[in-house]
């Protein structure tokens, strides 16, 4: 599986985690989750590229480009999970596998977060594993694409 590239999308209000209502999202840090994504990807013999942004369009444009490189997506779309047809069109555009992550379990949340606009175009969806939804995610991503 050597060389294969993952691309990692945090969405919006993703670099307020630690302090933003820890009781639900957890008390890690961005960077702490970060950290441990690159350790297991390293442990799995993947190359992450990881960004966090508050803007749809960005996602979209990191979406498009990923083509050029990565052999897959993860994405945890935060706020944009249950209105973003475009980055719904992007996944399915670039043709690439993703997996959609979730920290907090969004069925067991309010109603209006427990439809996914993204998760058709995805593979997968983990959630509700905290900062380890990410780690699973990777796990199942690199199962995918070694052909597992």
């Amino acid at each position: 599986m050597a060389g294969k590239h993952v691309l990692v999308i945090h969405g919006c209000n993703l670099n307020l985690l630690g302090k933003r209502e820890p009781e639900i999202y957890g008390r890690k840090t961005l960077a702490e989750i970060d950290d441990a994504i690159e350790s297991v990807a390293r442990e799995l013999g993947l190359e992450v590229r990881i960004i966090q942004t508050n803007h749809e369009g960005e996602i979209i444009d990191a979406i498009q480009e990923s083509v050029e490189w990565a052999h897959g997506i993860i994405i945890n779309p935060a706020g944009f999970t249950t209105t973003s047809i475009g980055i719904y069109d992007a996944i399915r555009g670039v043709g690439l596998p993703a997996i959609e992550v979730h920290l907090s379990n969004i069925h067991a949340r309010e109603q209006f977060r427990r439809h996914s606009m993204i998760a058709p175009a995805c593979a997968g969806q983990i959630s509700g594993f905290g900062a380890d939804s990410y780690l699973l995610a990777l796990r199942a991503l690199a199962a995918k694409l070694s052909g597992s």
